[in-house]
């Protein structure tokens, strides 16, 4: 990654300048932080070490939990590190590191929850042929995918910001390197830049959220024309909501910051929406996830009662 900038290293200004605030946020931001890893992590173990759990929808929820632990720790401990360091600097090399794996972490987890919408479809709409759509070797060929299709995208974004030339202000107004405060620094042209983060961005956020959608579509009607126990449909509705939930609470702000021009952002708001979906929504997964799901709070039950 050439690039003939004179920037080594940038300063992440973080979340506030308001020192009274920083213990405050920094026990806040931690404690949720700790909740993702152990939620999620309870959950990546409970569906490898569970037989019962060896399902197409469960190798899936692993793929979403460890996606979360690693999408949060990309740019939480930088940040929590920030609120009592003296000098807020990230390297060169490193912003542009954290920059890609956010994105690759990002757009893989778009691209999951797609998926996790298809096997919804087939499991409800064609319940007699789901083992054999969804057989363990078309599930692994779809993870391998959608996480190289990121990597890629990812891949992309790296390369194309590395290029560019840095030479004046390296004060970043976030509390992580995106390609939108980067773009705010640069020297000379970055209409290309902008372009690609506005069109493969923002297909790879829009399209699986339309396909999310679409397959959503096609199991409430199937639900409400074909089924005729009411407990059966309200088992499937409930599994299709906790999904649905996860899809709005990471697909609304994502779509929100990336489709937006850069010019007419505000910073202000694009670091809140980004504590939304890089905090909060993979803390909050697991929580949906077992609330509403008896199988995995069975399977969290008898591993808890195995261990005492």
């Amino acid at each position: 990654m050439l690039n003939q900038t004179l920037v080594t290293e940038f300063l992440l200004l973080g979340l506030t300048d308001i020192q009274e605030l920083k213990p405050f946020l920094f026990i806040v931001l931690l404690t949720i932080y700790l909740v993702n890893v152990a939620g999620n992590g309870a959950i990546l173990m409970i569906v490898i070490s569970d037989p019962r759990l060896h399902s197409p929808m469960y190798f899936f929820l692993g793929n979403l939990a460890c996606l979360d632990i690693c999408y949060s720790t990309v740019t939480l401990p930088k940040m929590l590190e920030n609120f009592f360091s003296t000098h807020k600097a990230i390297s060169f090399m490193g912003c542009i590191s954290q920059l890609h794996f956010f994105h690759f972490l990002g757009s893989t987890e778009a691209m999951l929850l797609a998926v996790m919408a298809f096997d919804r479809f087939v499991a409800i709409c064609k319940p007699l042929h789901y083992t054999v759509i969804m057989n363990p070797q078309l599930c692994t060929q779809m993870a391998i995918t959608i996480w190289a299709i990121g990597f890629f995208h990812a891949l992309l974004h790296s390369i194309m910001t590395s290029h560019l030339n840095f030479c004046g202000p390296n004060h970043i107004h976030h509390f992580f390197c995106d390609v939108k405060p980067l773009l705010e620094l640069a020297c000379g042209n970055t209409e290309l830049n902008q372009r690609l983060l506005n069109t493969v961005t923002g297909t790879i956020a829009t399209g699986p959220f339309f396909l999310t959608l679409l397959s959503y579509f096609y199991i409430i009607t199937y639900l409400f024309l074909k089924t005729q126990s009411c407990s059966m449909l309200h088992r499937a509705l409930s599994t299709c909501a906790s999904h649905f939930m996860v899809v709005v609470l990471l697909y609304a702000p994502v779509i929100f910051t990336y489709i937006r021009p850069t010019s007419g952002s505000s910073m202000d708001m694009d670091w809140l929406i980004a504590i939304m979906y890089t905090v909060v929504t993979p803390a909050l997964n697991p929580l949906i996830y077992t609330l509403r799901n008896k199988e995995v709070k069975g399977a969290l039950n008898r591993a808890i009662r195995r261990r005492f």
